[in-house]
């Protein structure tokens, strides 16, 4: 593995910060996070090396604040937004999909000439091991079945 995966990276905001809003975890939360870093993200880091990590844990007031929902599993340290730097989201979403247990593996917002968007994903008590891709239609996101 190249590098390793602190819970800081998981925890950090920049609208968080900039906003003052507290987004401390409680300790069922900590957990979550750790078996996140465990179960999907030190696999695809040991995989590709690499991992950019754009959105982890954030409360409630701080989806509120961007705009997500408060029941996104973001909330719960159970997601991860992400891109992996010089490989396509889709290439690394097939990856996830074929080799990880996970709960959802969305391919958000992603566009094949501009590797554009990120890749959402997500583990729980109760995985669902659902592919999905989020895209906008008519100004609302549509999440399709892969």
């Amino acid at each position: 593995m190249d590098r390793e995966v602190s819970l800081k990276e998981l925890l950090f905001s920049e609208t968080a910060t900039r906003l003052g809003i507290d987004n401390t975890p409680t300790d069922q939360i900590l957990i979550n996070l750790q078996t996140l870093i465990y179960k999907i993200i030190e696999p695809i880091v040991n995989h590709y090396g690499n991992i950019k990590i754009t959105s982890g844990y954030r409360s409630g007031e701080l989806c509120k604040a961007i705009g997500s929902s408060i029941t996104s599993q973001h909330t719960k340290g159970e997601a991860v937004d992400f891109i992996i730097p010089n490989i396509s989201n889709q290439e690394a979403s097939l990856w996830i999909v074929k080799n990880l247990e996970f709960d959802q593996c969305i391919l958000e917002f992603w566009n094949p000439e501009t590797n554009s968007g990120w890749i959402h994903c997500s583990y729980s008590s109760t995985n669902r091991k659902m592919y999905l891709r989020a895209f906008k239609s008519n100004g609302r996101v549509i999440y399709e079945v892969l």
